[in-house]
């Protein structure tokens, strides 16, 4: 993890402070192309306009306009409960802050669509919270299995006993995992330039 540290520089999380954008976004994005959910989202800005992505303007379209900008029956059904969740404060995505990372994850799984891995996300990169290990990420243990010289990806066991190295800074060393490949890409990439 040393020489990762030294090869990619300083951390530099860039934070969300949009919460339901993120969520949004995370939802959008779930088992499709970066560039699919990026042109899904610019759709959904148009069609949003003059409006930002918000719960009150999600809430007020119909499934046929949200399905429009090419979203899945499924997906707008997540969207919806997302919306109505926040409009009727169940989700005080304004207070979510003020609860211990547990109580943030145990009030998104309830929103349809959300787990927790994308809970651990909104606690990174909406949070900002730094002891954050999604041991489930792929590229997460990739990394862990091409760092410590596992034959195998890790189990939750083995990532956790590693992980637990890590500890109170477990989102600095994710976020070191998931540079590991921008890295091996370009040696000479600084960490500014990194996407988040």
């Amino acid at each position: 993890m040393g020489n990762l540290i030294d090869r990619a520089g300083p951390f530099t999380l860039k934070l969300d402070r949009d919460r339901f954008g993120m969520l949004v976004r995370s939802i959008l994005s779930q088992q499709i192309s970066t560039k699919a959910a990026r042109s899904i989202r610019l759709k959904l800005d148009q069609l949003l306009k003059p409006h930002p992505i918000s719960a009150q303007a999600i809430h007020k379209r119909s499934e046929d306009e949200l399905r429009s900008v090419g979203l899945s029956r499924q997906k707008v059904t997540y969207l919806k409960d997302l919306s109505a969740r926040v409009l009727d404060e169940r989700l005080r995505l304004d207070r979510i802050g003020r609860l211990a990372d547990d109580d943030v994850i145990e009030h998104l799984v309830q929103v349809k669509g959300i787990g927790r891995w994308t809970a651990q996300m909104f606690l990174i990169f909406s949070l900002g919270r730094l002891d954050v290990f999604p041991h489930d990420d792929l590229i997460v243990r990739s990394s862990i299995k091409e760092l410590y010289g596992l034959e195998d990806l890790p189990t939750k066991q083995q990532s956790h006993a590693i992980a637990a190295h890590w500890k109170p800074y477990s989102t600095i060393a994710s976020w070191y995992c998931w540079r590991l490949i921008d890295v091996k890409k370009d040696p000479t990439m600084e960490a500014s330039e990194y996407p988040v």
